[in-house]
């Protein structure tokens, strides 16, 4: 009988290649998130203020989102029997108003940042704004319209009456991309957000849809007590006016344990003779993997950039495990922020 090896773990210790590095060492925060779309009526995009406050004083240089990038709305549009046709929003109105379709507005945009100026013209802002509708990137122009005086969001340089619509209704949305990122990255002066959110591994092959769903339920059902106390806290304090006591407890170490326990624990345990369980947690560390690789590559040209990545909550114990194993990064201890 053959004999095999004995499973291992890593066999080199890559934690201390970047002992001694020279120049700072990258800051990366993750902030944990509950979506504000699943908010209560009546949410008042006031109650983030609190949240808003620390973050500045965080000073981050970048911000990352968790949304599609629009490089990866244009693969899914060129594959749509792989990615579904509604894989991203539609940028129809965009280009009729700049006449850009995805990829030229994504060049356009990045020549544009790397000649952008300490003092903007409210006419660069708009143009600037019109191409990241174009590009599919709404966030990063939601950011520049929010640092035009308000007597100059209008049409023009690009932008047309349709633009201008969608644009205000984007600050209507109860969506942490617009709310908290953009909102953040407009007090800092920054250009743009970065989204980086990755559903390309999504697409898993089973030959049975509606039993994988089931499997993953009922794994999900089987471990999710402490979860669901958790989340009857979380209940009381989303309906208070100020969410910096609900960021500080969704952030918390024991909280996020919970919450990967609760995410993966039981579906690692689950018996199926598919193996169904199993493959969703396949395809979770896929698309975090993917995440991370994509926060990476936001500050890979600027060593010591100190970052910001809003992500729901789920994912933090993973962002924070991941990154924290990157070459000349530090995380920052987000409840620490939050005092």
């Amino acid at each position: 009988m053959m004999a095999f090896p004995l499973a291992a773990q890593a066999q080199v210790d890559l934690s201390s290649l970047d002992r001694g590095m020279a120049g700072p060492r990258a800051q990366v925060l993750v902030l944990g998130t509950v979506h504000l779309g699943s908010m209560p009526a009546g949410f008042n995009p006031a109650s983030l203020d609190g949240v808003l406050d620390r973050l500045t004083a965080f000073r981050p240089d970048i911000v990352t989102i968790e949304a599609e990038p629009g490089e990866e709305c244009d693969l899914a549009a060129r594959h749509p029997a792989k990615y579904g046709a509604d894989y991203c929003a539609p940028t129809a109105v965009a280009m009729a108003s700049t006449g850009l379709d995805v990829p030229a507005a994504l060049a356009e945009a990045d020549k544009t940042l790397k000649a952008w100026p300490a003092r903007p013209t409210p006419a660069q802002r708009r143009r600037l704004a019109a191409v990241f509708m174009a590009a599919n990137e709404r966030a990063s122009a939601y950011v520049q319209w929010l640092q035009l005086p308000v007597s100059e969001r209008r049409a023009g340089d690009g932008l047309d009456a349709a633009l201008v619509e969608a644009l205000g209704k984007l600050g209507q949305r109860n969506d942490e991309s617009y709310q908290l990122a953009a909102r953040l990255a407009a007090r800092l002066g920054l250009a743009r957000v970065h989204a980086v959110d990755n559903h390309t591994g999504d697409r898993i092959d089973v030959p049975d849809m509606k039993a994988f769903v089931r499997a993953i339920e009922a794994a999900w059902a089987e471990g999710g007590a402490a979860l669901k106390e958790r989340e009857k806290q979380q209940e009381v304090l989303r309906q208070a006016p100020d969410l910096l006591p609900l960021y500080r407890y969704i952030n918390q170490p024991e909280g996020l344990r919970v919450f990967a326990e609760a995410n993966v624990s039981p579906a690692m345990r689950a018996k199926s003779a598919e193996g169904y369980p199993q493959i969703w947690v396949g395809g979770w560390e896929i698309r975090n993997l993917r995440m991370v690789a994509n926060i990476r590559e936001t500050f890979r040209e600027r060593p010591g950039a100190r970052l910001v990545s809003i992500v729901g909550v789920s994912h933090k114990p993973w962002f924070d495990s991941w990154l924290g194993q990157l070459q000349g990064v530090d995380i920052v201890d987000a409840a620490a922020v939050l005092k």
